[in-house]
């Protein structure tokens, strides 16, 4: 489809759409909750609606035409103020008008919205963007006033540089089927390469692509050093390259050979590079770790469900998340995930907006797979992995990733829907307590979701399964300072920001493409149009200092992410046409499509691919 269209790219702008002339249809729908089984063990299967006590208006496929849309407008806004003000830089300052580089002066903004300039069919955007491309000098890097650490000391950060430039590449490569993507993807990768140079193959923090040398620390970050196989695994397919392939398979081997010795459970956050070993007890699927989590699922799903080693460590590392992450405050029981410190596994309770990826994630497995714990070898686990698994084993695992997906996607909406902006906060401290009208503490006992679920099944199955009942916004409305959850909201917001991030609305277009439920449109539809309210400038988006009050404070970063993942998942939410079939594509973390694939024989043969 794409490759085709691309040869009429410059073809005359599409007309905006004028949604004043637009007439919406509106019936009612109702939202679909898990129905509440009358027998059995098993959960029941998603399919099934419940009634609750409000509708749900279901727009017209028409007006979402014009949502998505507004959408490609905002992105032509937002990218049309950085080519303007910012162009030869990486990144837009959309209050001030100027250019910073955060990521290497190679034009960031450029490479992460290729693809999205694709699917938003922006011919002439993308034709004008080829030419920079082409002549773009990776050997080069430009640092700016006010720009990153690492851009000033002259390498490249791994981990940045692989997600934005090379998945960026590598997604327009596949739509467009356009050579000089695939040459300068296949150049990057090689210039990038240095970084696998440890003994077990786990990537440095930075490389100097014009001299090759390498960062010196051999400490290294979960989400870093294990959020690259997605690019080097297409990139070898693509090109045919065996040292690409070699790469990925390498570090995958690594990751496979810490889960064999440590037997079951998730991998901690933070690793030695050399030894290739965890170096901390700490769990989270926040900073520090969302990433690496997320590619265990998406590398066997990209090679056509033929990677089994990763399948069995996501299977793993979703058991400990299920069955020791995730609780559920004491009064809107609200689902949540969080993060633990050391070996007596103690919680955090603080929920991170970088977190909020995470529903998407587990719906995108119960989507693509059987999710059968008949795929790990229980005799070969740990007693605690042990402990999960026997505890897991009672449900069926399809439904209760899914029904987990459900209630974290409503909490991380949530937050968004009760701050006077419309926009999620970057940090909230969770209830995880019971506190007297007078706010004494009267339980210091956080509640685990799966004891809340483990406490329903065994009570007859009586009501909405813990976590999917009905929630309504409140608007928060408590003073800055206050340090203590409060049981009407059952959180207290600890960093006020919002950065344009796309974790959400990612969740929620994933929510909607594998349940088909209204409400998540119109959910998103809110954020954008808050986003529009609170963010937009004169020339761009603004990240907020402050969601918590309205008009927001805005802050001068337009982030690339913004052009590559909050719009794009925004576009594809409205956009009635399936542009991306989740069953066809995978999303690297930076929103970029990369196609599912197979090996072929020669491939086989030639990369030693043995199955």
């Amino acid at each position: 489809m794409f490759a085709q269209a691309f040869t009429s790219f410059r073809r005359s702008r599409p007309t905006r759409y004028i949604a004043a002339a637009v007439s919406a249809i509106l019936v009612v729908s109702t939202l679909y909750y898990i129905q509440v089984p009358q027998a059995g063990e098993q959960l029941p299967h998603w399919s099934h609606p419940l009634t609750i006590s409000y509708p749900i208006p279901l727009s017209s496929p028409h007006l979402w035409d014009t949502r998505a849309e507004q959408v490609k407008q905002a992105f032509k806004h937002a990218y049309g103020g950085y080519l303007k003000y910012a162009a030869g830089f990486d990144e837009l300052r959309p209050l001030t008008n100027r250019g910073v580089n955060n990521f290497n002066g190679w034009n960031v903004s450029i490479y992460d919205s290729l693809d999205t300039m694709l699917l938003m069919e922006l011919w002439d955007e993308f034709a004008d963007a080829l030419p920079v491309v082409q002549h773009g000098d990776f050997r080069q890097i430009h640092h700016s006033a006010g720009g990153s650490a690492w851009s000033r000391s002259q390498y490249a950060p791994f981990f940045e540089t692989v997600i934005r430039y090379l998945g960026g590449l590598l997604a327009a490569y596949a739509l467009s089927g356009e050579q000089i993507l695939l040459d300068r993807a296949n150049h990057l990768a090689t210039l990038l390469e240095p970084a696998f140079d440890t003994p077990k193959g786990l990537p440095r923090f930075g490389v100097n692509t014009n001299t090759s040398a390498t960062t010196p620390g051999l400490s290294g970050i979960f989400a870093e050093v294990a959020s690259c196989q997605l690019e080097w695994t297409y990139a070898a397919h693509a090109t045919g390259n065996r040292t690409h392939y070699d790469k990925a398979r390498k570090l995958i081997n690594t990751l496979a050979d810490a889960m064999e010795d440590r037997q079951g459970g998730m991998f901690p956050t933070h690793w030695h590079l050399s030894g290739g070993k965890p170096t901390s007890e700490s769990r989270s699927v926040g900073a520090a770790a969302d990433s690496g989590h997320e590619y265990l699922l998406k590398q066997y799903l990209l090679t056509g469900k033929t990677d089994v080693e990763n399948l069995e460590m996501y299977l793993l590392s979703m058991n400990e998340v299920l069955t020791r992450l995730l609780y559920i405050s004491p009064n809107r029981e609200m689902v949540y995930v969080t993060e633990t410190t050391g070996t007596a596994f103690r919680p955090s309770h603080d929920f991170e907006h970088l977190a909020c990826f995470f529903p998407g994630l587990l719906a995108l497995g119960a989507h693509t797979l059987e999710l059968s714990l008949s795929d790990i070898d229980k005799t070969k686990l740990n007693p605690e992995a042990r402990r999960q698994y026997d505890l897991l084993s009672q449900y069926d695992l399809k439904s209760l990733h899914m029904a987990a997906a459900e209630a974290l996607a409503t909490s991380c909406w949530l937050l968004y829907a009760d701050q006077p902006t419309g926009l999620g906060p970057e940090v909230v401290a969770m209830a995880h307590g019971t506190r007297d009208k007078a706010g004494k503490v009267v339980n210091r006992n956080a509640k685990l979701w799966i004891d809340a679920v483990e406490e329903w099944r065994k009570g007859g199955k009586r009501g909405p399964l813990p976590g999917l009942g009905e929630k309504k916004p409140i608007v928060y409305d408590r003073p800055e300072g206050v340090s203590v959850p409060d049981n009407r909201w059952d959180y207290v917001v600890r960093r006020t920001e919002y950065f344009l991030r796309p974790e959400t609305i990612e969740s929620i277009y994933i929510m909607w493409r594998t349940t088909g439920n209204p409400v998540w449109r119109e959910r998103g539809w809110a954020i954008f149009q808050a986003i529009e309210r609170e963010s937009k400038t004169t020339t761009g988006y603004a990240s907020l200092k402050k969601v918590t009050q309205t008009p927001g404070v805005l802050l001068d970063d337009q982030p690339s992410y913004f052009l590559a993942e909050t719009l794009k998942y925004l576009y594809l939410l409205f956009k009635n046409e399936d542009l991306v079939p989740l069953d066809k594509w995978v999303f690297n973390t930076e929103a970029h499509p990369l196609p599912v694939f197979t090996w072929s024989p020669w491939e086989k043969r030639k990369f030693g691919i043995h199955e």
